[in-house]
This record gives C-alpha cells, structure tokens and sequence, in this order.
C-alpha cells in the first residue's frame, strides 16, 4: 500500500517536473514590418520583454523586424497556419477576412487620438477582436499607428480640391482606393517597399501615412511637402496564432493579454512623441509643412461622405451607427 502510494506521488511529481519544463520551453517568433525604433518596434521590445518578466522567464518570445519573415499579409496568413505565433499589423490588414474592421478605415472617421481610444478601447473595439478566433487568430488590444498625412511632389495642399489629379499612393484595399477618389486624386495601389522608388521617379505624385512612418520610411528624401491632412487613423492589433494560443494554459494567456493591454499606453505614447518630433526633424531638412483649418477639414470629410455610404453596407449600418453615437458624446 505505502509503495503503491509512493510510486503515485512519485509519478504525479515527475508529471509535474515534465510539465513545468514543457512550459519553460515555450518559444514564439514575433514578426514585425518596421523596423526596432519605430513606435511599432519600440511596442513590440516592451511587450516582450513584459511577457519574459510576467512569465518569470518560461515564454520567450523573439521579434524579427523589418519585415523579415514577410509583408503583413503574408505572416497574418502565417499565424492563421500556426508558422509563425505572432505579428502587428494594422487593422487594414484584417478587412479582407472581417468586413466589420473596415469602420476603422473609414475617412475622417476620428478627429483625435482621445476619440479613437474611445472607440477601439471600449465594448466595440472588443466586439471587432471577439469575431478573429473563427479566422485563426486572437487580437490581444489596439496599439497606434497613429494619424495618416498627405505627403506629395507638386503643391501643399490646404483644402480637398488641391488633391485634384494626384497621382496618389492608395494601398491594396478598396476604401483607400475610393477614398483617393473621391478627393479627386487618382488612386495608385503599391505596397510600401515599392513607395519610395515611385516617388523618386514621380510614378506617384505623394502618398499618406503617418508622420513617423513618414520619417522612417525616408520619403521626406522624395516629398516637398507635407500636410497635416489627418485624413485617417491607423490602429496596430497584436496578433496571437490561435493555434498556438490553444497550447497555452489559461494562466498564460492572461500573462499575454496583461502585456499587451499594459503596452498600449507606452506604444501610444511613442507613437505621438515620434510623430511630433519627426515633422520638426523633416522641417530642418527642408520638407514643407502645413496644417488644415478644422473648416477645411470638415469639408474634406463632407466629401468623402459617398466613402461611407458606399462601405456601411459592408460593415453594417448598426455598426456605424454605434460608433458614430459613441463619437457624438
């Protein structure tokens, strides 16, 4: 009886040791497409190094920047196949497999920042994360890209009329497409590392994105001038393979989620220290910067109105509604 007990307690403690070292091996690749001092990168090391810390060292995670294992496409596709465990795309990237997270692409949806935190940190930013696990994936929270600005070759531009006949860097997703449009510039769909080749030959007239990305990427090298269009609001979602989310215990997806959640006001505060400090650093170098009236603003967004009928089937019209009540108070 005694060595029938001892040979259990035995077993459930070698279970046990066999368990623990099973955790202690987690390993994960974490792709991101910028490179380690962008406000992405920056996101990224944080959140790593909270996941090591929090996990008392048995998850390890290690990011490979600058797009190293692929476009955000092709590694999102990679998490849903369970090569890869994690990545930080914009929510751009998820509208192809979720038509809801188009809302967020939708121009001059958001005036500030403090308007976008609104929205994607409360109850309708959690309903679009809820609707990933059928794609394969789990969104842990909303990072910043931050605000997009119009940058191009020819003339500052001060009210929408001045995009007329751009050439316009839109990328590879419908409502960038029709937005170009409807401001009257004429859409060219190129991933980013064809964009600062396109600008030096004037394939493209200018492109927009944020103004640390702007810096980043160097366009400022190919661009006269830059206006502070804020013509939309990019949010980053770090992602989790759900086929590696599944092999965790509960424990340690908490430790994910805190870390993620616990990174946002550090990445956001990178994000908007890095845009500021990138448009006076550009300014010294020579690019020309203009901000718009909020009249001209709101004239720039009466015009892309036919954007948002056109996309609010896609998204649902209850969707819309929802956020834009959320925004009215």
């Amino acid at each position: 009886m005694k060595t029938t007990l001892i040979a259990q307690l035995t077993g459930l403690a070698l279970a046990t040791l066999l368990s623990s070292s099973a955790i202690a091996d987690v390993t994960a690749k974490f792709a991101v497409t910028l490179s380690e001092k962008t406000h992405q990168g920056q996101g990224v090391a944080r959140f790593v190094d909270l996941v090591d810390k929090k996990s008392q060292g048995r998850i390890k995670i290690k990011p490979f920047y600058n797009g190293a294992l692929g476009n955000d496409v092709q590694v999102t596709s990679s998490l849903q196949g369970g090569t890869i465990e994690f990545t930080v795309p914009q929510t751009s990237t998820l509208t192809g497999m979720v038509k809801e997270f188009e809302i967020l692409d939708f121009p001059f949806l958001f005036g500030s920042e403090q308007d976008a935190e609104k929205v994607l940190d409360g109850p309708t930013g959690q309903k679009l994360l809820d609707k990933l696990p059928a794609k394969g994936l789990i969104g842990l929270a909303y990072w910043e890209n931050g605000f997009f600005n119009a940058t191009n070759s020819k003339r500052p531009i001060q009210k929408w009329e001045d995009f007329q006949g751009l050439k316009f860097r839109a990328v590879q997703a419908k409502i960038s497409q029709e937005t170009v449009k409807a401001l009257g510039a004429n859409p060219v769909p190129l991933a980013v590392p064809e964009l600062y080749t396109a600008l030096e030959t004037r394939t493209v007239d200018g492109q927009g994105t944020p103004s640390a990305v702007i810096a980043a990427l160097k366009l400022n090298e190919v661009q006269k001038y830059l206006s502070l269009t804020k013509h939309s609001y990019g949010a980053f979602v770090p992602l989790v393979s759900k086929k590696f989310w599944d092999t965790l215990p509960a424990a340690d997806q908490a430790i994910l989620r805190d870390a993620a959640v616990e990174t946002r006001a550090f990445q956001r505060g990178v994000a908007r220290d890095q845009a500021k400090s990138a448009e006076t650093a550009m300014a010294a170098k020579g690019l020309l910067i203009n901000d718009i009236t909020p009249a001209e603003r709101q004239r720039m967004r009466a015009q892309v109105k036919p954007v948002w009928d056109m996309f609010t089937k896609d998204v649902g019209a209850d969707l819309v509604t929802e956020v834009t009540n959320q925004l009215a108070k």
